[in-house]
């Protein structure tokens, strides 16, 4: 039976059409228990389940905020970039949907295997060249009379931006990005077989007046270790990773080399300025706790303990004799 549920006023048509005999009750019946043929595309093969593209959306929207962060400082422009799509398709099928000319950086991400694909359009990465030369982000396309100067500044400013992808990964994999190739012709570029399949993430980029795509090609042989982790399961689970023991040995270790300043403070008074700037050796000052009360006893700027002043090998020292719990804070 179908899964598609039917409206009150879809209900009320059926039985109305039944009723009337415009319908047969037998014919329903017997289209229901016929078999139903879904028709199969080996070629454009599904290996990513939704929940598993909802979760790549997810973390290449935080990606496309690293991005807009990082090239709206590069450019000192406005730049906004945001995710449009998430498809998953055959890799010969995303040579063909991008530009004959374009800009295609490939990057190594190990320890994963296979590598990635950035796609830059050319009037967006010319936006970025002339805002990085001092101009007012203006796009001229002749990618394919790309000089030395201009490929060595977009390589850069592209190795530099992919870096980010390592920080919006960091919840399913720890990974490296190191550029590998920089091409302008699709054609020359063959990373997987024609009908692998790929997860094509789309970015939609706005600098300044120039609008074009940013798309980025993962091909399944990446994905496919960290596909567990791209589940429903996995996200629902704790955001914070445990502690490993040698971890946890570690900052004990530093915690315990602190250094902390322990002051016995034997009282306290308020004295008049004219008396303070008159004061010479000799003085009394009278303080307002009694030789018979015990001491405060502060750790850094807290008050921690109580204790009563005396002289250990002929050195001042004071005696423990209440732990204050909870640690009050002082009143100055």
């Amino acid at each position: 039976m179908s899964s598609e549920v039917l409206s009150q006023n879809e209900i009320d048509a059926l039985l109305s059409a039944i009723s009337t005999g415009e319908m047969d009750a037998e014919e329903l019946k017997k289209e229901e228990s016929e078999k139903k043929v879904k028709v199969y595309d080996f070629k454009r093969a599904l290996r990513f389940s939704k929940d598993h593209i909802r979760s790549l959306t997810r973390i290449h929207e935080n990606f496309a905020r690293l991005l807009t962060t990082y090239f709206s400082a590069q450019l000192r422009t406005y730049v906004q970039i945001s995710v449009t799509s998430t498809d998953q398709i055959p890799y010969e099928e995303f040579i063909r949907s991008i530009p004959k000319m374009t800009i295609l950086n490939v990057y190594e991400v190990p320890p994963l295997d296979g590598r990635i694909i950035f796609e830059i359009n050319p009037n967006i990465a010319y936006a970025m060249l002339d805002r990085v030369l001092g101009g007012q982000g203006n796009s001229i396309n002749k990618v394919e009379n790309l000089t030395e100067i201009e490929t060595k500044i977009m390589t850069q400013l592209f190795e530099r931006a992919v870096e980010n992808l390592r920080e919006a990964w960091s919840s399913i994999a720890e990974i490296e990005t190191i550029l590998t190739d920089f091409e302008v012709n699709p054609q020359f570029l063959q990373t997987v077989s024609p009908n692998e399949t790929v997860v094509v993430i789309s970015f939609n980029t706005v600098i300044g007046d120039t609008t074009g795509m940013i798309n980025i090609c993962i091909p399944h042989v990446v994905l496919e270790p960290m596909i567990p982790k791209l589940s429903v399961r996995y996200w629902m689970q704790k955001t914070e990773k445990e502690k490993l023991p040698e971890e946890v040995q570690f900052i004990e270790k530093k915690i315990f080399k602190t250094d902390l300043d322990v002051v016995a403070e034997l009282g306290k008074t308020i004295i008049k300025i004219n008396d303070f700037l008159h004061m010479d050796v000799g003085d009394v000052i009278v303080m307002d706790n009694p030789i018979t009360k015990p001491l405060n006893i502060k750790v850094g700027n807290r008050t921690k303990f109580i204790g009563q002043p005396g002289i250990v090998n002929k050195k001042m020292a004071i005696q423990v004799l209440d732990e204050l719990k909870g640690g009050e804070l002082d009143d100055e």
